[in-house]
C-alpha cells in the first residue's frame, strides 16, 4: 500500500454522517453474546487468579521485586514471540485457535490450584506457570482481538471492542473482591481452582457458535517475510507508530499496579489481602466507567489519546503522594477511568488505521509493546519500590507516563504541521478545547502540510478545526463517516467488505483518523 495519502483522498464521494450506536448493540448478535457470556465468567476467574498469584508470591518471598519477576515472566513471551502470534491469527481459523488456547489456560490454572491446595507450591512453580500462561497468551490475545470482527461484522466492531473492555472490567470489579475474601478465609488455592474451572464457560460458548453466521475474513496466505511485512507496514505510518510508541511507554512504566497496589496495601497502610482486593475493585470501577463511555463514542481522535495518557500519569503522581488511605483509594477510580479510556482509544485508533489482512500482525505488535514491556518495567518498578518505597515507585511510573504523552503529542503535532495552543482566555465558549493544535506559521495546515518523516505530514491530521466544520468535508472527516463503528476499516476500499483489493487493482488511498 502507499505510504502517503494520495490526491484521490480528496475526491472520495461524501458519505452520510456516522450514527451513534447503542451502548450494548453488539449483544444483539448471538455468537457475540455467547462469547461475551463465557468471557465474563473466565475473566472473573482470571482476576481472582491474578490477585491470588501476586499475594501468594508476596507471602512466600516478602519481596515486591519477586512480584515484579512473576509479572515479567508472564509477559516476557509476548515481548519475545508476540509477532508470531499475530501471524498465526492472520493465517488460521480463529475460533479453532481460541478453543485450543482456552483449554490450555484452564489446565494451567488447575495445575497451580493442585500445587497450592496440596501445600507443596514453591515460588519457582508460580514462575514457571506464569511463563507458560504468557506463551499461550501470545497466540490467544491477538486472536481474540481480531475474532471480534468475524462475530459482529464491520458495523459493530468499535462497539464490540469497547464492550470487551467493559466485560473485562466488570469481572475486575468482582474477581479481586472475591479473591480477597477467599485468600483471607481459606487461602489462594481455591481462587486458582475457580480460575481453572472458569474456562469451561468460554469453551462452551465457542463450541455452541453458529459458524455459518461468522463473517468471513480473508486469511493471510502462508509465505516468507510476513513478520517483516507487518513491521514495514507499521513503520511507514505515523498514525500507527506513534500511538504504539506511547502505548509501549505507558504499558512498561505506568501499568505496574500489581507491584504498587500490593506494596501500598502491605507496607504503606499495613493492611492485608482484603485491602489489596479493595484497591483493585476501585480501579476496576473506574475502568468499567471508562469502557462504557468508550462504547458510545462515535469517533476516535489521537488528541484524546495523548490527553487521557497525560491525565492518567498525573493522577498517578497525585495518588503516590496522597497522605491518607481513603484519598489514595478514591483516586484509583479516576486512574481507572483515564487508563481504560486511553487503552480503548489506542486500540480503536490503531485498528481504524489498519487493513483487515494486516490486523492480526499489527495488533500483535500493539499488544507486544503494551504488555511485552512489562518484563522490563516490572522488575525495574519492583526494584524502585523495594529500594525507595511504594510512593516513589508509583510516582516514577506516573511521571514517565505523563512525559511520554507530552512528547508524543509534540511529535504528532510536528508531523502534522501543527503547534499546540493553550486557550486560557476568559469566557472560552462551550466546546472550545483548552488545548488545541493549530497550523504553524507558514504551514498550510495538517491537511496538506509537506514535511515530516517521509514527507507524510498529511498522514496525521491534528487540526482541531476538523471538528467544527472548517475541515468537516475533508478526507479525514469523510473517512470517519465511512468507517462508522468499524475499527480497522480506514485505509481500505469500502466496497471490499474487509477483503484486500483484487490483484492488479490499485489499493485504496490510506486515510487516517482525525485527532
Amino acid at each position: 500500500m502507499s505510504s502517503a495519502a494520495g490526491p484521490e483522498a480528496a475526491t472520495e464521494p461524501d458519505r452520510p454522517a456516522e450514527q451513534k450506536t447503542g451502548t450494548f448493540s453488539s449483544l444483539k448478535v448471538r455468537n457475540y453474546r455467547l462469547f461475551a457470556t463465557g468471557a465474563v465468567v473466565s475473566n472473573t476467574g482470571t482476576w481472582m487468579s491474578r490477585i491470588a498469584q501476586d499475594w501468594l508470591v508476596l507471602s512466600i518471598t516478602g519481596s515486591s521485586f519477586a512480584v515484579g519477576i512473576t509479572t515479567a515472566l508472564q509477559f516476557l513471551p509476548m515481548l519475545l514471540f508476540g509477532l508470531y502470534g499475530g501471524v498465526l491469527a492472520d493465517r488460521y481459523p480463529k475460533r479453532q485457535i481460541l478453543i485450543l488456547t482456552q483449554a490450555v489456560l484452564g489446565l494451567l490454572g488447575l495445575l497451580l490450584a493442585g500445587l497450592t491446595l496440596s501445600g507443596v507450591v514453591q515460588v519457582w512453580h508460580v514462575y514457571t506457570i506464569a511463563f507458560l500462561l504468557g506463551v499461550v497468551t501470545v497466540v490467544d490475545n491477538p486472536t481474540r482481538q481480531t475474532f471480534v470482527v468475524e462475530m459482529v461484522g464491520p458495523d459493530h466492531v468499535r462497539n464490540a471492542v469497547s464492550l470487551n473492555s467493559a466485560n473485562f472490567q466488570s469481572a475486575r470489579l468482582v474477581g479481586p473482591a472475591v479473591a480477597g475474601v477467599l485468600i483471607t478465609a481459606v487461602g489462594s488455592g481455591w481462587a486458582f481452582l475457580f480460575n481453572g474451572l472458569s474456562f469451561l464457560a468460554p469453551l462452551t460458548g465457542l463450541l455452541l457458535m453458529r459458524t455459518s453466521e461468522l463473517h468471513k475474513i480473508e486469511r493471510a496466505p502462508r509465505g516468507k517475510g510476513q513478520l517483516r511485512e507487518g513491521l514495514r507496514y507499521v513503520a511507514g505510518r505515523p498514525e500507527l507508530i506513534w500511538p504504539i510508541v506511547l502505548v509501549g511507554f505507558i504499558g512498561t512504566f505506568g501499568f505496574n499496579f500489581p507491584i504498587w497496589l500490593s506494596a501500598f496495601a502491605n507496607k504503606v497502610f499495613s493492611s492485608g489481602a482484603g485491602t489489596y482486593g479493595l484497591f483493585n475493585t476501585l480501579m476496576a470501577a473506574g475502568s468499567l466507567i471508562g469502557a462504557l463511555l468508550a462504547a458510545r463514542r462515535s469517533r476516535t481522535r489521537l488528541r484524546m489519546l495523548v490527553a487521557t495518557a497525560c491525565a492518567f500519569g498525573l493522577l498517578e503522581v497525585v495518588a503516590a503522594v496522597s497522605p491518607v488511605f481513603w484519598l489514595f483509594a478514591l483516586l484509583l477510580i479516576p486512574i481507572g477511568i483515564f487508563g481504560m479510556t486511553f487503552n480503548a482509544t489506542a486500540n480503536a485508533s490503531v485498528q481504524l488505521a489498519t487493513d483487515p489482512v494486516m490486523r492480526g500482525r499489527v495488533m500483535s505488535l500493539y499488544m507486544m509493546v503494551f504488555v511485552g514491556g512489562t518484563p522490563v518495567g516490572g522488575p525495574v518498578m519492583g526494584w524502585v519500590t523495594d529500594t525507595y518505597g511504594a510512593r516513589v515507585g508509583f510516582l516514577s511510573g506516573g511521571l514517565v507516563s505523563a512525559a511520554a504523552a507530552v512528547a508524543v503529542a509534540l511529535v504528532l503535532a510536528r508531523v502534522g504541521g501543527l503547534r499546540p495552543q493553550l486557550n486560557l482566555r476568559r469566557g472560552r465558549g462551550k466546546g472550545e478545547p483548552l488545548l488545541a493544535f493549530v497550523p504553524r506559521d507558514g504551514a498550510s495546515g495538517a491537511a496538506g502540510a509537506p514535511g515530516g518523516p517521509g514527507g507524510a505530514a498529511s498522514d496525521v491530521p491534528m487540526d482541531d478545526s476538523a471538528e467544527d466544520g472548517a475541515a468537516e468535508d475533508g478526507p479525514a472527516a469523510r473517512t470517519e463517516a465511512a468507517s462508522g463503528d468499524e475499527p480497522g476499516r480506514e485505509g481500505e476500499r469500502p466496497a471490499t467488505d474487509g477483503a484486500t483489493p483484487p490483484q492488479g487493482e490499485e489499493p485504496a488511498p490510506r486515510l487516517t483518523p482525525a485527532v
